[in-house]
């Protein structure tokens, strides 16, 4: 005969293999069917239907994986706060990125409804909106409007007047900054989509890299769209002046930033100071996809 007390922790071990075995079959990273049945997973779906945490953990009080140093941040999706976004019409914003971390860009998501419009940007701020689900019509001053779909993006220069019109869910990744002028030079309206962009030559490097903004002197900052299959990982252990914004599109892996290593997965932002070192390597069956801010083309001492 078992001894009560023993049989009471062979229950509760049970309790939690059900739980731990429950959490593996949802994976770090689950997969869930499109609304409409036509991808099976939607494109993205990890970022507006993200897996918070494993089944044992979601109940879990105050339970989250956001962490906050003076050098990098991850802002996980359970932390998410949505308000009003000033000025915009039915328009709910939360801010991930913003000066007050110390970047000098905001990082944002837009949840647009049925009946939603834009704001502009202040003076002198250029923007950056990229689809992460739903569509939106964009027009720019006098121009022929245009559809921005699931993978497509716009770069607005500083002062360009511009709307972004919504009539079902959509979800916008926006980035932010006050343009730094340099010369004569002056940044054109970008209109596009990741998969036109070309392939990048990585010397040193497995991932695969596309860029979603010109490389020439009147562009500040660029937009990077990442693939690395499961196992690849980053070989350069990156120390560099520039400062990032992150958002994971799709699949996971283990993200160091300083002397901390963090498993990351779909949906979660990241903020990476100068000089903090970084590394990234992809776990998982799925590749991984992530959207990155990468300021460029200026002098570090203006």
């Amino acid at each position: 005969m078992v001894p009560a007390g023993h049989l009471l922790l062979l229950l509760v071990l049970a309790s939690l293999g059900v739980a731990a075995a429950a959490g593996a079959d949802e994976g770090f990273c689950s997969a869930e069917p499109s609304n409409d049945g036509s991808q099976w997973p939607p494109l993205y779906s990890k970022v507006t239907s993200p897996t918070l945490a494993p089944v044992h953990l979601q109940d879990l009080p105050g339970f989250t994986r956001s962490v906050l140093k003076k050098d990098h941040a991850v802002i996980t999706p359970e932390s998410h706060v949505f308000s009003p976004l000033p000025n915009w019409t039915n328009t709910l914003g939360a801010y991930l990125i913003s000066p007050a971390l110390g970047a000098h860009f905001t990082m944002y998501l837009a949840n647009m409804q049925d009946g939603s419009k834009s704001a502009l940007p202040p003076k002198d701020v250029e923007r950056l909106i990229f689809v992460v689900q739903g569509s939106t019509a964009l027009s720019v001053e006098s121009r022929t409007t245009q559809s921005l779909l699931v993978d497509s993006y716009a770069y607005l220069p500083a002062n360009m007047k511009h709307s972004v019109i919504s009539d079902k869910p959509t979800t916008l990744v926006i980035f932010e900054r006050r343009y730094t002028s340099i010369g004569d030079y002056q940044p054109d309206l970008v209109v596009g989509s990741t998969d036109k962009q070309p392939l990048l030559e990585t010397p040193g490097e497995v991932f695969e890299l596309r860029k979603l903004l010109p490389t020439s002197l009147p562009y500040d900052f660029n937009i990077h769209i990442m693939d690395f299959q499961p196992g690849e990982y980053l070989n350069v252990k990156e120390v560099h002046y520039n400062q990032h914004g992150l958002l994971l599109l799709e699949g996971q892996g283990i993200y160091r930033l300083g002397n901390s290593w963090y498993p990351v997965q779909a949906g979660d932002t990241i903020w990476m100071a100068p000089f903090v070192p970084q590394w990234y390597a992809a776990l998982g069956k799925t590749k991984s996809r992530y959207l990155l801010y990468k300021d460029v083309n200026r002098n570090p001492l203006i």
